[in-house]
């Protein structure tokens, strides 16, 4: 099992271009607020259950970074269960972040990390955190 400094690194391997990385912010979140949405769509526990797998994982690696995750997470399913329509929205979102996530890579000039392993897809959120969590002089 890689620490979380190991993913973080290799995952910033990737992640250097400022353009990348802007368009990271934006993407990520929306496409992990999409994801839940349409596990929402089908139905609100299948998301539940996403939610609680990934946070086993992050728990493995930081009981900090999982506890915000946690937190995040529990907002955007209160922004899904007060939204009238979920699954198509989400699908919009889901498709255009990934063509923004897609840009970002291109102008890169590497692929996405999940290419190499699909662990990554669940690293995408958290490297975001460990930033913020750095630029405040926290530990994960």
């Amino acid at each position: 099992m890689k620490a979380i400094d190991q993913w973080f690194d290799e995952y910033g391997e990737s992640h250097r271009n400022p353009m990348n990385k802007l368009l990271h912010w934006i993407c990520v979140p929306l496409i992990t607020f999409s994801v839940l949405g349409i596990l929402w769509a089908i139905h609100p526990w299948v998301s539940m259950l996403a939610v609680a797998a990934a946070l086993a994982f992050y728990v493995t690696l930081s009981w900090r970074i999982a506890a915000v995750m946690l937190v995040l997470s529990l907002l955007m399913l209160l922004i899904l269960s007060l939204m009238t329509y979920v699954f198509w929205p989400c699908v919009a979102i889901f498709v255009l972040a990934w063509v923004g996530q897609f840009i970002g890579h291109h102008l890169e000039g590497k692929k996405p990390s999940f290419f190499k392993d699909l662990q990554f897809l669940l690293i995408g959120p958290i490297w975001l955190l460990g930033f913020l969590f750095r630029l405040f002089g926290l530990r994960y």
